[in-house]
């Protein structure tokens, strides 16, 4: 990733690749760790609430790595930023294998963090100034396709090592090998400049940011993130039990997601971000809820209506904020992530207590064996079921707010600009 002395131009393709290279990255890290999640807290005697202790390193270092990144984006740039996500990533893969147990596991966990923040904060903004317009919705749309592509991958080599008892370690080595190649891709690149001039100092980053329709997004965004990833990271041990394999769901469920991103450019510029977010919202608490209550085949079903819900949650968001509040540049889409990813870091422990709660309940009751697993899963996820139904609220309000604004003639790259707000 060093200087490049033979080009003054980006290539934006081979900082595209390089970009879902690194996303993968994030993907793998995600769930392979989610698949030898049970393995771990055998190996080391952990509770569910250490368990989710552990987990919450990933997403606190997630947002403090954004927010930085953001503040820093235009200072220091996006090579600089891609170079330490580097670095945090491969140590925090060696040291996950060599953590001997609780705490080794949290300051690995969180190193993990730090360089998946680094990846948001430089790749969105770095996308989004390679393009523009319906072009700029597709992209990042086929970035975060990424994420839940790279799950699909983890998660089927996760099933895979296990039943072939590899060893958790083995599992988490697997991660370093995107790690490697989004290095190879970046090395020696050009960057592109903001295209807004607000969007590249500090000052008019946060005059973007201190609006209403900001703090509103901010708030959804922290609901969406703890919606698709809290479940996700326990999901074996949330719904191994009800008849389904939990990483065979995890593998169905992001497979689904990156399909839809894919295409997502399409879906958007036809109903607009609201009008996508509001649809997800509506399908993520339909699927929520038949998770928490079906077994068996149904359960994979169920799972494929709540993938729809996830699908197009992340890169909107973020989206709506490039498009709709331009003047908050790299910090604007960088801060909305790390709000996501810090509300989602303490529902990591709070998830593991509910775990915990539920088992203690289900035993008062004297279920044991699969019928206790099954009902602690299934009380957990009923428990969930709030974070989505709150959003179809929310963005049925954005939905209107949105359309109102429209139907007062505002130019199409004014539609929401943050002034008005």
């Amino acid at each position: 990733m060093g200087k490049n002395k033979n080009h003054t131009k980006p290539n934006t393709n081979r900082l595209f690749y390089g970009s879902c290279l690194a996303l993968i990255t994030t993907a793998f890290s995600f769930s392979l760790r989610a698949g030898v999640l049970p393995e771990l807290g055998e190996a080391f005697d952990l509770t569910a609430k250490q368990l989710g202790e552990i987990n919450s390193m990933w997403f606190f270092g997630f947002p403090i790595a954004m927010i930085i990144g953001g503040l820093t984006y235009h200072t220091i740039g996006p090579k600089k930023i891609m170079q330490f996500a580097f670095f945090s990533h491969a140590l925090g893969i060696v040291l996950t294998i060599y953590s001997g147990g609780y705490w080794g596991l949290m300051f690995s966990t969180l190193l993990i963090g730090l360089g998946n923040g680094c990846t948001e904060a430089a790749c969105n903004p770095m996308i989004s100034d390679s393009a523009s317009g319906k072009k700029m919705s597709t992209l990042l749309n086929r970035f975060h396709m990424w994420f839940p592509g790279g799950i699909v991958l983890g998660s089927l080599l996760s099933y895979f090592m296990t039943k072939m008892d590899l060893g958790w370690q083995a599992q988490i080595w697997i991660i370093l090998a995107p790690t490697l190649l989004y290095a190879y891709l970046f090395y020696g690149q050009v960057f592109p400049k903001p295209q807004i001039k607000e969007a590249k100092t500090l000052r008019g980053n946060l005059k973007g940011m201190a609006t209403p329709l900001f703090v509103f997004i901010a708030f959804c965004m922290a609901l969406t993130a703890t919606t698709e990833f809290v479940p996700m990271q326990w999901v074996r041990l949330v719904l191994d039990k009800s008849g389904a394999d939990g990483m065979v769901i995890m593998a169905l469920i992001s497979g689904i997601m990156a399909f839809g991103r894919y295409f997502g450019g399409e879906f958007v510029h036809k109903f607009d971000q609201t009008g996508v977010l509001l649809g997800s919202a509506i399908f993520a608490t339909i699927g929520m809820f038949l998770l928490s209550t079906q077994t068996g085949g149904l359960v994979y079903v169920a799972a494929v209506i709540f993938a729809i819900g996830l699908c197009y949650f992340w890169p909107n968001m973020i989206g709506f904020v490039a498009e709709k509040i331009p003047k908050s540049g790299a910090l604007g889409m960088s801060v909305v992530g790390a709000i996501g990813m810090f509300l989602t870091a303490n529902m990591q422990p709070i998830f593991g207590i509910w775990i915990d709660a539920a088992r203690e309940k289900a035993i008062l009751m004297g279920l044991a064996g699969d019928n206790l697993e099954l009902a602690v899963g299934q009380e957990t996820l009923k428990t969930m079921i709030a974070f989505p139904a709150l959003l179809v609220v929310l963005f049925s309000i954005l939905w209107f707010w949105v359309k109102k604004k429209r139907a007062k003639n505002i130019p199409h790259e004014n539609v929401l600009p943050a002034t008005e707000y």
